[in-house]
């Protein structure tokens, strides 16, 4: 069995070398998408009984590891000096600094890997994190896939 559960952030970023209008700063409604497998919990009197996972933990672990993290902040590229000095001249600015250029691929990729360690197998149904999917905009997004 799979679910989906989805949450929206709000950030900037910006495409240093590329082509067109995303080199220049700016910022996106995100959302991301939790896609979990596993086996419906069957334990009487449990709060989870019938459930892969709770909704609201699902969401719970994702707004916690990275949507509070990203949400209203500015994602960089870690060698995107220009910027990157402009940011930290900024008092109290929140910024996250990205390994790769935070592209949604990136980001979903970087989301995939920091919530994979998250979802835990405690009911002992086979919970498997199988997708991370990050929307830039309400018609373009990136899969990340187990």
């Amino acid at each position: 069995m799979q679910i989906t559960t989805r949450l929206e952030f709000d950030a900037g970023h910006r495409i240093p070398c590329h082509k067109s209008q995303c080199k220049n700063l700016h910022g996106h409604r995100y959302a991301i998408e939790i896609t979990l497998s596993g086996g419906i919990i069957s334990q009487e009197n449990s709060s989870e009984n019938g459930m892969v996972m709770d909704f609201s933990d699902v969401k719970s672990i994702a707004k916690k590891a990275v949507v509070d993290q990203w949400d209203h902040a500015f994602l960089v590229y870690q060698h995107d000096t220009e910027v990157l000095n402009f940011l930290n001249s900024l008092p109290n600015h929140k910024t996250v600094v990205f390994p790769v250029v935070p592209t949604a691929e990136n980001m979903a990729h970087e989301a995939f890997k920091i919530l994979k360690l998250q979802y835990l197998d405690v009911f002992g149904n086979h919970l498997k994190l199988e997708k991370v999917r990050l929307y830039e905009t309400p018609n373009s997004w990136a899969d990340a896939l187990a």
